[in-house]
């Protein structure tokens, strides 16, 4: 499949950036590596997968703990950056799975950090990149990814059915992102599965403003059209950005969202382990 597609002015132009640098990583890629001889790989190998979605379908408080040593917009925000160690202190303090950045142009990230995590715990891990084409697919399985990302703000609708059918296939979870009202109504198109998880990220693409109503206002559309449906599967929904204490965690709460993604909030810290147990003993005191 071809992901030039997703390169048009209907993307905000950060994305546009972002997507335009993942066609050429692709591309170089693929030439040191044919996407014939990465399936071959994948083939044979036999890893499991660490269930994520399930991890966080069991947990009445769900946190996604994120590894990112840096953003675009922030630059770098933990100096001493030390992956496996932050994926044992996270396991520590209570987290039910890890997001870790693998981008390395806006994110400074490495598929090394993502091996070097789940390696260093029991967590299911997620692989936090730019998904524009099946080959990274195929290398989010090898590097022992249990879920990766579908950005519905940088995907057509072909290209994110192609996506999470196969990820879907080679037993991996799908956590799809969605920001506007829009990007869910393409999101519920895609198959239902129990490998799905949604993620409505509270961030505006264009503005950078953060409302945390914007979980809150797409929750109810998702859970409405799932009930119309009639369907038996339990979404699971994700809030991503904007959490910034145990006020807006029992915001979330209050509306029935019990799944999270932190990331910044916890890295910007010596010690992220410490800062999530911490943000959880807050919410528990004051429940």
């Amino acid at each position: 499949m071809t992901a030039s597609s997703t390169t048009n002015a209907a993307i905000p132009s950060v994305l546009q950036r972002i997507v335009a640098t993942k066609v050429e990583e692709v591309a170089a890629a693929s030439s040191e590596l044919s996407l014939a001889d990465l399936k071959a790989q994948v083939a044979s190998d036999k890893h499991p997968r660490r269930g994520f979605a399930e991890a966080l379908r069991t947990s009445d408080l769900g946190i996604i703990a994120e590894i990112k040593k840096a953003s675009p917009s922030k630059g770098i925000i933990n100096h001493n950056f030390a992956p496996a160690d932050f994926a044992q202190q996270y396991e520590q303090a209570g987290a039910s799975c890890l997001s870790v950045l693998t981008d390395r142009d806006y994110f400074q990230g490495n598929d090394s950090y993502l091996i070097q995590a789940r390696a260093a715990c029991n967590l299911p891990v997620l692989r936090k990149d730019f998904m524009i084409d099946e080959y990274q697919i195929y290398q989010s399985y090898l590097l022992g990814a249990d879920c990766i990302l579908l950005i519905m703000a940088c995907l057509d609708d072909k290209q994110a059915l192609e996506l999470q059918t196969l990820s879907i296939k080679l037993g991996m979870d799908v956590l799809i992102e969605v920001h506007t009202a829009n990007e869910l109504e393409r999101a519920l198109k895609l198959p239902r599965s129990s490998h799905n998880i949604y993620g409505i990220n509270n961030r505006d693409l264009n503005t950078f403003s953060v409302d945390l109503q914007n979980t809150v206002k797409l929750k109810n559309t998702l859970l409405q059209t799932l009930k119309a449906e009639d369907t038996n599967q339990q979404a699971v929904i994700v809030t991503e950005s904007g959490i910034h204490g145990a006020d807006d965690m029992r915001l979330m709460f209050k509306h029935g969202i019990q799944h999270f993604l932190i990331g910044e909030q916890f890295m910007k810290t010596n010690h992220p382990g410490n800062a999530l147990q911490s943000l959880l003993a807050s919410v528990a005191t004051q429940a």
